[in-house]
């Protein structure tokens, strides 16, 4: 890390911001560093399955981690994807870090190497058999991309002629599908992902948070699927934990800029933002 230079940190915009700030600095050792995937510490490309963490990140990680309660990442791909596309596995001084997979469904821990996960929903194996058919009638069968994520499926449609609008297109059809099936239907940033209901990000936030019992809480995330777990720090400030809401600026996701405390530029924002906080965390 000695060829970087640690950049000062950004000033929140808000008061609960920089209570949030303040209170990381003052005592990281009850910190808990909450963290998306695709979009935050990777950058978004039209493959998911090439996406890797940025180049910095795990050494980022590896510096603040010990210094922090927890480092956790939470994101809707399978816990074992996220470590091995991360490339998180065996790496020293990540002891402190979890994944939280498909939206907090799976837990993988850097300490043991072990996942830890439930039996998944039995409406994912029927809406794999039938979305081909849904996808060719709604005339979408060309340019998306189908994602198997184990506990979900997710619809891409960054690759389409016109992404938008295929998405906007198979809004409805997917909607009806996941919910013939007791599923969910998860908006992204040209993604339509279906899944079980009663996991999001913020439930496995919060969730994650008061299991270490942390004493503030930061959370990134570029995406719509990000809101809850904002909406999860702002529901935790009002219970008396400072937190942080950092945006990985994205002009395809304005509803996330607009709440969030700090917006920085992507994945490589992020990284500089960790940097400076494992720089400045006290002892």
């Amino acid at each position: 890390m000695g060829t970087h230079i640690t950049e000062p940190l950004p000033t929140p915009r808000t008061q609960a911001g920089r209570d949030g700030l303040a209170a990381l600095l003052a005592h990281p050792g009850s910190a808990l560093v909450g963290l998306d995937f695709d979009g935050t510490l990777a950058p978004i490309v039209a493959d998911p399955e090439q996406a890797r963490a940025h180049p910095d990140a795990v050494p980022v990680l590896a510096a603040l981690a010990p210094k922090v309660a927890a480092v956790a990442v939470v994101t809707g791909r399978p816990a074992e994807v996220a470590v091995r596309y991360g490339g998180f596995a065996g790496v020293p001084g990540l002891e402190h870090l979890v994944v939280l997979g498909h939206y907090g469904a799976e837990r993988w821990d850097a300490a043991t190497g072990e996942i830890t996960a439930p039996p998944p929903h039995p409406g994912i194996a029927a809406v794999r058999a039938e979305l081909p058919a849904v996808l060719e009638r709604a005339g979408a069968s060309q340019g998306t991309w189908i994602e198997e994520k184990g506990r979900a499926i997710a619809v891409h449609t960054r690759r389409a002629a016109d992404p938008q609008a295929t998405f906007e297109t198979l809004r409805a059809p997917l909607t009806d599908l996941a919910t013939q099936h007791a599923l969910i239907v998860e908006p992204g940033r040209l993604v339509l992902e279906l899944r079980p209901p009663g996991m999001d990000k913020g439930v496995a936030l919060s969730e994650y948070a008061r299991h270490i019992s942390a004493g503030a809480v930061l959370y990134a995330g570029d995406d719509l699927g990000d809101i809850p777990a904002f909406a999860a720090i702002e529901k935790l400030r009002t219970e008396g934990v400072p937190g942080l809401l950092v945006c990985s600026g994205s002009t395809e996701v304005t509803e996330l800029a607009d709440r969030a405390d700090v917006v920085v530029d992507g994945p490589e924002g992020v990284v500089r933002l960790l940097r400076s906080l494992a720089a400045l965390s006290a002892s």
